[in-house]
């Protein structure tokens, strides 16, 4: 029996949370356990129970979604953090990004695409809303015009990308390359710092939106 996903959900309003708690309730695989309605409560109670998701709006008060993002990367960098939220404003994407989050799906998604992106960030994988990948991508040929502004990637750092792009772990990375996860994470971090990204979906966008990688279906 597969183990439930543990989720807290986190926005301002509370008609919204309720709406979003009723359909996250009725996949069997999903068990919200707690609600915030505002980032300080939201960070408070990640400590307190540690979700294997978090599902955050970006404007809440005291702290944003993503303010709570960059808490939840320093301080428990094991939960997965799923954007969800109205703003589709490439400012937005980028720091959403840029602050480590998993996923970035707009509320105008269906029921059954939210649940699946709630799998999927509990999964390891990153998750776009197809509008909003679109927007990323786009930015990055605004802001980088050239393949030659980033470090070159080596074989075996374009073959971790490319498996991460895929939603592999870093454990199950290593077993396909025949190297230790503590390897795969030093070539990603090494990828990071090459793509100027921080985080594994922000690399992957850059790397596809670069043509280094192929874009996953």
């Amino acid at each position: 029996m597969n183990k439930s996903i543990r989720v807290l959900l986190a926005d301002d309003h509370a008609v919204v949370r309720a709406g979003i708690r009723q359909f996250l309730d009725q996949d069997p695989d999903i068990t919200v356990i707690a609600e915030a309605e505002d980032g300080e409560m939201a960070c408070h109670l990640i400590e307190t129970h540690r979700p294997d998701v978090a599902v955050l709006d970006i404007q809440m008060p005291k702290a944003t979604g993503i303010e709570v993002t960059r808490w939840v990367r320093a301080h428990v960098p094991d939960v997965g953090v799923l954007v969800l939220t109205a703003y589709d404003d490439s400012p937005y994407v980028v720091a959403v990004l840029q602050a480590g989050a998993n996923g970035y799906v707009l509320k105008t998604a269906v029921p059954k695409d939210i649940i699946q992106a709630v799998h999927d960030v509990n999964e390891g994988k990153s998750v776009l809303d197809p509008a909003i990948a679109y927007k990323y991508m786009a930015h990055i040929a605004e802001t980088n015009n050239a393949k030659a502004e980033y470090e070159l990637l080596t074989e075996r750092e374009l073959e971790v990308l490319l498996l991460t792009s895929k939603g592999f772990t870093n454990k199950a990375i290593g077993v396909q390359l025949g190297i230790s996860d503590r390897t795969v994470q030093g070539h990603l971090a090494n990828t990071y710092g090459k793509l100027q990204a921080s985080s594994r979906t922000e690399a992957v966008m850059k790397a596809v939106s670069l043509g280094l990688i192929p874009a996953q279906p």
